[in-house]
This record gives C-alpha cells, sequence and structure tokens, in this order.
C-alpha cells in the first residue's frame, strides 16, 4: 500500500532517478551493440572459412598425380590415401551436398532455437552455442586432417551437428538487440549491426587467404579458437535486456509503456488526492501486469503491482502474425541467392575465371562490402519513411539487372570487384534489412508489442524459412552448373530475386497507400501533407 505521508514527501515531477535510469542504459548500448555484432560475425567467419578453401579442399580429397619415378621409391597408395574422389570435379556434388545437409540441419535448428531463446536466459544460450560450435569446426577441420581419416559420412555427420548448433546464434542476438533499441532508430541501428555477417565473411575470406599456404586446417584452427573465445566473452559481459538491471525496455521509453503495454494507461489514472499517480521510479523493477485497487481498513485505496516475465508466444501464434508468413516466404527466395554466393563466390572465381584461390578469396569480399553499405542506407531511409517495404521493392528491382550484368562480368579484377559490390548492395542489404530489422519489427507488433520473451521466435521463423530456400540452392547450383554451366545459375538467381519482390508486393502496396493517404490535393493550395494525430502516428509503428 502507498503511504500518503512519504509519497508527498517525494517530489513527484521532475523525478531523477528515471533520468539517471535512462542515462545509465544508453551506456550499455554500444556494449551491447559491439558484443553480438562480434558473436554473430565469429559464427559467419567459421562458415566462410569452408566455402573459402573449397577448391583446396577439393584437392586433397583427390588423387595427387605426380611423375612415374615418385611410384618407383614409394608405393603409390601412400601419395594416394586421402583419396575420396576421382577427380575434383567429382567433388562439387559433395561440397553441395556438405552445404544443404548444413543448411537443413541450421533451419529446423532456427525453428527450434527461437522457441528456446524466447523460454531460457539467451546469455546461456548464445554461449553454449558458440562455444560447441567452435569445438565442431575444429573438429571438421582439424583433427579429421591431423589424423588423416577421410570418411563421407562423417564429415557429413559433423557439418549436421554443425548447422544445428550455429543456428542458435541468429535469434538470440536479433532478440538481445530488439530488448535494447526501440523502433524509431531500428532501421538504421539494425541495418548498420546486420553488417555483422558481412564483416565476418570478410574475416573470414582474409584470414583464409592468409594461412592457406600453410594448410586449410589451420584457417580452421583460428576461426574456431576466435568462436570459442567470444562465447566465453559472453557469458560473463553479456546483459540480454535492460529488465536484467532493473531498466525499462527500448520501446517502453518512446511510448511510456511497459512489456504489457499498460504503463502509458495507468500513468495518468486519477487515483485520490491521498494516492498520487504511479511513476517510472515505481515500476521499473518489474513489468507491470496487473493493477488492482481494493479497500484497505482505513478506507484507502491500495495498489499492488505484480510483475514478471509474459510468457512466451508459441509457434503458431507467432507465424500468424501480420507479415510473418509473406516475409518469411520472401526470405527464403532471397536467402537462396545470398547464400548461393556466401557459398560458391570463391569458387565460381576460381572456376569460371581460372583465379588463384587465394585471390578469389580477396576478390569475393566486396560482396560483403556492397551488403554492408545496402543495409545501411536502406536501414536509413526506412526510418525516415517508418516502413520497410517501400524501401525493399525498389532495391529488388534494381539488384534483377545488376545480377544479370554481374553474370556477364569480363574477366578483369576491378571490374568484377565493382559489379559484385553492386550485386551486393542490392541483394546483401535487402537480406540484411529484412533478417534483422524487419523480424525485430514483426517481433514487436500488435499483440505482442513489448514481449520480450517473443521476438527470438518471431526470428527463429523468419531466418528458418529462409535457411529452408538456402538449403534448396546449395543443391540446385551445382546441378544446374554442370549441366547448363554459370549464366544458368544467375537466371535462377534472377528468378528467385522477382518471387521474392512477389511475396513482399502485397505490404509495398498497402505501406504506398498509407503513405498516399498522408497528402492531400486541392485546386487552390496544391499537395499538401495531411496533419495526422498523435494516434494515427503511434499506429504507424504498430
Amino acid at each position: 500500500m502507498l503511504n500518503p505521508e512519504t509519497s508527498e514527501s517525494a517530489p513527484i515531477q521532475g523525478n531523477p532517478i528515471p533520468r539517471e535510469m535512462g542515462r545509465r542504459k544508453y551506456t550499455y548500448h554500444p556494449v551491447i551493440f559491439v558484443l553480438t555484432f562480434f558473436s554473430y560475425a565469429f559464427f559467419h567467419m567459421s562458415r566462410k572459412t569452408f566455402s573459402n578453401v573449397k577448391t583446396t579442399i577439393s584437392e586433397e580429397w583427390t588423387p595427387s598425380f605426380h611423375n612415374a619415378t615418385v611410384c618407383e621409391t614409394k608405393p603409390d597408395s601412400i601419395w594416394n590415401t586421402r583419396n575420396m574422389f576421382s577427380s575434383p570435379s567429382a567433388v562439387e556434388p559433395y561440397l553441395g551436398i556438405l552445404d544443404a545437409s548444413f543448411m537443413i540441419s541450421y533451419a529446423v535448428g532456427l525453428f527450434i532455437s527461437g522457441i528456446v531463446g524466447d523460454r531460457l536466459n539467451m546469455r546461456y544460450v548464445l554461449t553454449f552455442g558458440m562455444c560447441s560450435t567452435a569445438v565442431m569446426v575444429f573438429l571438421f577441420g582439424c583433427v579429421l586432417e591431423w589424423v588423416h581419416l577421410y570418411n563421407k559420412y562423417l564429415y557429413v555427420f559433423l557439418w549436421i551437428i554443425n548447422g544445428l548448433l550455429q543456428s542458435t546464434g541468429w535469434p538470440t542476438v536479433v532478440a538481445v538487440m530488439g530488448n535494447w533499441f526501440g523502433k524509431s532508430s531500428r532501421g538504421l541501428v539494425f541495418g548498420l549491426w546486420s553488417a555483422c555477417a558481412s564483416v565476418g565473411n570478410i574475416l573470414g575470406a582474409l584470414m583464409v587467404s592468409a594461412v592457406l599456404d600453410y594448410g586449410y586446417q589451420y584457417a580452421f584452427l583460428f576461426t574456431s579458437a576466435m568462436l570459442f573465445a567470444g562465447g566465453i566473452i559472453n557469458f560473463f559481459g553479456l546483459v540480454t535486456s535492460p529488465r536484467e538491471l532493473g531498466l525499462q525496455a527500448a520501446d517502453e521509453d518512446a511510448k511510456g509503456s511497459t512489456a504489457a503495454g499498460d504503463r502509458g494507461r495507468y500513468r495518468d489514472t486519477s487515483f485520490t488526492s491521498l494516492t498520487p499517480p504511479l511513476t517510472d521510479a515505481m515500476l521499473d523493477e518489474e513489468a507491470l501486469l496487473t493493477v488492482q485497487e481494493e479497500s484497505d481498513d482505513d478506507g484507502q485505496p491500495t495498489v499492488e503491482v505484480s510483475g514478471g516475465p509474459r510468457p512466451a508466444i508459441n509457434f503458431c501464434t507467432a507465424l500468424l502474425l501480420p507479415g510473418v508468413i509473406l516475409y518469411s516466404l520472401a526470405y527464403a527466395f532471397l536467402k537462396l541467392v545470398n547464400y548461393s554466393f556466401f557459398f560458391w563466390l570463391p569458387y565460381y572465381l576460381s572456376n569460371a575465371y581460372h583465379w588463384k584461390e587465394t585471390v578469389a578469396d580477396s576478390i569475393s569480399i566486396w560482396y560483403d562490402v556492397g551488403g554492408i553499405v545496402g543495409g545501411t542506407i536502406g536501414g536509413f531511409i526506412s526510418d525516415r519513411f517508418e516502413r520497410r517495404a517501400i524501401v525493399v521493392i525498389p532495391m529488388l528491382g534494381l539488384a534483377i539487372p545488376s545480377l544479370f550484368i554481374y553474370g556477364n562480368s569480363p574477366a578483369n579484377l576491378t571490374i568484377n570487384s565493382f559489379l559484385m559490390s553492386v550485386a551486393g548492395f542490392f541483394i546483401g542489404g535487402v537480406a540484411n534489412l529484412v533478417s534483422a530489422a524487419v523480424a525485430a519489427d514483426l517481433g514487436n507488433q500488435g499483440p505482442i508489442q513489448g514481449n520480450t520473451e517473443a521476438l527470438a521466435t518471431v526470428t527463429g521463423i523468419i531466418d528458418g524459412t529462409g535457411s529452408v530456400g538456402a538449403a534448396i540452392g546449395q543443391i540446385l547450383v551445382p546441378v544446374i552448373q554442370r549441366a547448363l554451366g554459370w549464366r544458368a545459375v544467375f537466371y535462377l538467381f534472377m528468378i528467385c530475386t522477382f518471387l521474392t519482390g512477389v511475396c513482399i508486393f502485397p505490404l509495398f502496396v498497402r505501406e504506398l497507400k498509407d503513405i498516399c493517404s498522408n497528402y492531400q490535393y486541392s485546386w487552390h493550395r496544391g499537395l499538401r501533407r495531411r496533419r495526422r494525430s498523435s494516434q494515427e502516428d503511434q499506429a504507424v509503428w504498430e
């Protein structure tokens, strides 16, 4: 029960406690940004290692051709104990199987990890995922090579487990970022933050090109060591939500509401003159769930604040949220294209242009550079429009000709790098925006707005569905390439990009109508912006 005497002695207006807590929260923003950024960057760095050593590992798994005098000094079996395939070209389908098995297990794991992340402490989930993934990568790339154990089924098994473990990363880091950063600036912040995947790809490519001459196993060694160290740092340093520190969540600051969406409603409620309104200082420790007024023996109203986290939503509820199905299908087509570049770009450059693998690894980073710039600019513009699809559709429209032009690029390092970065700007930029900012928006809308126990589930659904499309792509790319050539592969990419736009187009039309409704035209005043009420401004973000 609130004591009227104590409440009168404390200042109600201009209470310094909420402001002090707000300043304290913002000091955590750069720490959370950096920790989650490099956590997922290290995940992607470990994945990029395998795609960047495909040419070398193909040669390692095939017979070594030598001159005839060698067989007179040593038996041929000693030289060819690593023979799993008859020729490097025969390795291509198996590499596609490895990529597909990884993506299928990764997709299945995302659906599970999102649900688990919303029910367990995300710091523990992320730490376990990073450390266990590091162990799997170390076994796959280092231990099996050092003990000279070459078995097709063992490699596939380890890569499937790797995919399941890596799936713990994306839903948890997106959920943590969504807890700390509000929606008003989420497009720019998440557009910049989603460059973590591209930065991981760049780090992986540079690391592989630096140590590949000493053996591909050293690339796996370094990436797994950095991933394991990152997991340990997260275990001791990551704070998954402002509420762990007794602070408000991000969107509560913007709207003055709690996770249950009720704080704003009760803040201005008029009680008796002896009972002042509830202030932020009284409610910062836990989320407000129920506010009940009861009468005690003295006839004074008693305000009971019962707190606690809201229950996590189930899979079907998350799937049926507005926009989740459309964006999930769109991301399935888009991730097929984006991850085909991720898995096959260095191999394509080495195979199609006959460039040295270290050169191909170095050149491939320009796709990720384009994705970083595209995601950041796209996120910034979408923040200004306060809508996402209105930016995504034009970028997808420009992505199709950029893919066609890059598929016909000449064998010139400078021109190829430039055209690659343009394709990365539109394809990678949209992929970063959809997988991060859009997923965070959809996980904080309507009936689940402010529910921190829902964001990882929604993120897992979107990225999981996208990974199913990426897994199908890893099977199609080597098959189409062997049958029809690389140009046909780029036609596949253009078709999938078009289908991505088809899925998002209904949302684009709705957002375009909303924008047009904000303007009025009259013959004497011309076109001018219509004034919106405060309720309409708030509804834009709901």
